[in-house]
């Protein structure tokens, strides 16, 4: 079972990843295998992702307020739909409904299969070396005020519902989305965090029924990791976007690349088991 201390590190690793294109489950799973402590799971890992949503709710509470109450209003105020913050809500729910499908559809295989640090590892040079094409060849020049459509939203959702697999990253596939698609590298990771917040909280309030049951981690530490999530997690979102209005990805595609093969490497020569 999950303890305090594992509860402690795992809180700072979901925190200080969540927002990063490195894949915060990812590193869950890497870590709790090379330490010996039985993989938390997918029910773990999405309840924990409610510490780092809240804090992406209230560092973005007022353009959050805006969206939702313009939204609402827009519904019986046609004169109100062609507003940015109203079409803002409908592009967000329109880009979730890709991942609320698939990870419904793939429930088992995202419990099981996809947490093998065989593909973990796979998937972390993969769209490593994804991200790196789509930073070096992104014109840099779209806004989400102007240019957000419903197309656009549609393949973020789907770029978003990549991270079902641990080792892709939820922001990293939607950045790399933005970026294929020519937005700023802020304007990518901004409509990637915004994006998260139906997936996130739903996926996380539908586990919350298995926290302590069977298998899954008790009560307490899971409280504890989200709570230590949230706090790490508020700094981490606004450290990133003043990073990245300044510089690329490169350094996080050399760690993913890195951390990809050290993954495959201890596997292969068993220092660390594939499954949980």
């Amino acid at each position: 079972m999950i303890g305090w201390f594992e509860a402690v590190v795992l809180g700072l690793l979901q925190g200080l990843t969540e927002f990063l294109p490195i894949s915060s489950s990812a590193h869950i799973r890497v870590v709790s295998a090379f330490f010996g402590w039985q993989d938390p799971g997918a029910a773990f890992t999405a309840v924990i992702q409610l510490g780092t949503e809240t804090a992406v709710l209230i560092y973005f509470r007022h353009q959050l307020w805006e969206i939702v109450s313009i939204w609402t209003r827009a519904l019986w105020t046609p004169a109100l739909r062609s507003h940015q913050a109203a079409r803002m809500g409908w592009y967000i729910i329109v880009g979730s409904i890709p991942i609320g499908v698939l990870g419904l559809t793939f429930k088992t295989q995202i419990e099981t299969v996809f947490r093998d640090l065989r593909l973990v590892g796979t998937t972390l040079i993969v769209f490593g070396l994804i991200l790196w094409f789509a930073d070096q060849t992104a014109r840099n020049k779209l806004t989400l005020d102007k240019h957000l459509s419903f197309t656009h939203a549609i393949v973020y959702g789907f770029a978003q519902s990549l991270a079902l697999i641990p080792g892709v990253s939820r922001s990293g596939g939607t950045i790399t989305a933005g970026l294929l698609l020519d937005y700023r590298r802020e304007d990518a990771a901004r409509y990637s965090f915004l994006l998260a917040i139906p997936a996130v909280l739903s996926s996380g309030l539908l586990e919350l029924a298995e926290i302590g049951e069977g298998k899954a981690p008790a009560w307490g530490p899971t409280i504890l990791a989200t709570i230590i999530s949230f706090v790490v997690g508020y700094a981490a979102v606004a450290w990133f976007l003043r990073y990245i209005s300044t510089h690329r990805f490169t350094g996080f595609v050399i760690y993913r690349i890195a951390l990809g093969l050290f993954v495959i490497l201890a596997v292969t020569l068993g220092w660390i088991p594939a499954q949980g």
